[in-house]
């Protein structure tokens, strides 16, 4: 932040996000860190460097060398050796590592935490699949950490996240969990972790509903007689246009559908078929069923 960014290991945890905030407020930047450079992590760091957060606020950690020589020279970001010196040296940490290896990562920074009081200082941001803010509580008991779940859109910057904050953090800190999300996509808020899980059964899990329903439509303009990559292209680009209609317009989805169903004509027959097959029904007990998926996973 320059004399901001100076000043920022003096203040205390519970004051920083709000610290952090102010200075963007002022058209400053934050540090921030990723501990795992994968996939999600790259299109999140892709979408703040075109937001205009300098490269060098950025620092991250990745295991493989031949993947964190990638991210060096594609972002000119700097990578550190140790997960400890990405949290000492941020003000916001994405936690982008792999579920199986978490407690692993949470030990090591814990036994970090006790010698460098900076290294739990941060706001930690998981995207880690699965799991709670319990589980970071129980090794590092005062951070203030968000749980994010994303969806696999976020790597073409369409995702659609969710958050839920543990209680250690400020509203300040979901402004800037807000700030840091955005940067792939849209984000909203969850009062209660718990309703993540249906986050999961729906945006989590909802691309793969999307993608059956772009290739049942292909398949159907191929039956009538259309090539494959005209029905696919089309198929795929209706979808998108009807998502941004919802989102652009703000309406509810039935009066943009009975927009296009006239009287007796082509949609509401088809609309009628989809009926007649269970399709609204099939739909929401997919989602049913993958946020009760959810819910189990996180228990094991």
């Amino acid at each position: 932040f320059g004399s901001v960014n100076s000043r920022m290991q003096d203040i205390p945890a519970a004051k920083r996000a709000k610290t952090v905030d102010n200075a963007m407020a002022a058209g400053l930047s934050f540090k921030i860190g990723f501990i795992g450079g994968g996939q999600m992590a790259e299109a999140m760091l892709g979408g703040l460097l075109k937001g205009g957060l300098p490269a060098e606020n950025i620092t991250f950690s990745e295991p493989f060398a031949e993947r964190r020589k990638y991210m060096e020279e594609k972002f000119k970001i700097i990578s550190r050796e140790m997960n400890h010196e990405v949290c000492a040296a941020s003000d916001v940490v994405v936690m982008a590592v792999k579920p199986q290896v978490l407690d692993s990562v949470l030990t090591d920074l814990a036994t970090a935490a006790e010698k460098d009081k900076k290294v739990a200082d941060c706001l930690l941001i998981s995207i880690v699949a699965g799991k709670t803010l319990s589980l970071f509580e129980k090794f590092l008991p005062t951070s203030r950490v968000a749980r994010v779940m994303p969806n696999t859109p976020a790597l073409l910057g369409c995702g659609a996240s969710c958050y839920a904050l543990n209680r250690h953090c400020a509203a300040a800190d979901g402004e800037l969990v807000e700030s840091v999300m955005s940067s792939c996509g849209i984000v909203e808020k969850v009062g209660d972790e718990k309703l993540l899980d249906a986050v999961t059964g729906l945006s989590g899990s909802g691309p793969a509903y999307v993608y059956l329903m772009i290739e049942a439509m292909s398949d159907g303009g191929v039956r009538m007689g259309l090539p494959r990559a005209t029905a696919t292209k089309l198929a795929a680009q209706t979808v998108m246009g009807a998502g941004q209609m919802v989102l652009a317009t703000g309406q509810h989805p039935g009066p943009l559908k009975d927009n296009v169903t006239s009287p007796g004509g082509t949609t509401i027959a088809g609309v009628h078929a989809l009926e007649t097959g269970g399709f609204r029904g099939t739909v929401m007990n997919a989602v049913e069923a993958a946020t009760k998926r959810s819910t189990e996973l996180g228990k094991l």
